[in-house]
């Protein structure tokens, strides 16, 4: 596989399954996890799928891909709407990256409206649950060829 993408997951997504189902839906991140990689691997992507519950922690993982990855597939949880750090760690890599949401933020609360990570993402895919992720192996793999 030429093309391998960082996956990568904020804030209290370890919590899918139990945190709100009607909103975040059933599965868990596990779950979720084991559907990408195989999707992943049928279309000739690999990738590392990551989550964290620190903004640090995704700051240095987004470093740590220049060099190692072709792109960034990023759920930054509630971080969308509040990391000017997450948005500069994006710009300095200089990676393709698709911001993923389970939810579709817009429906929601006003605050969550606003994305951080928006500006220096090629596209921004919410509100297709856990399909999401693949969608922006999709998008990423075509936007790499």
């Amino acid at each position: 596989m030429s093309i391998s993408v960082l996956v990568l997951n904020g804030p209290n997504l370890n919590m899918l399954g139990k945190r709100e189902p009607g909103v975040y839906g059933a599965r868990t991140l596990a779950e979720i996890e084991v559907e990408t990689r195989a999707f992943a691997e049928g279309i000739g992507i690999a990738i590392d799928f990551r989550q964290t519950n620190h903004e640090g922690v995704l700051v240095d993982w987004i470093h740590e891909a220049l060099g190692r990855f072709q792109g960034i597939a990023i759920n930054p949880g509630a971080y969308t709407h509040t990391s000017v750090a997450l948005q500069d760690a994006l710009r300095a890599v200089g990676l393709p990256t698709v911001e993923v949401h389970l939810s579709n933020v817009f429906a929601r609360e006003a605050f969550r409206h606003h994305s951080y990570v928006s500006p220096v993402a090629l596209g921004v895919i919410c509100g297709f649950g856990p399909l999401g992720y693949q969608l922006a192996l999709t998008a990423l793999k075509k936007h790499l060829a």
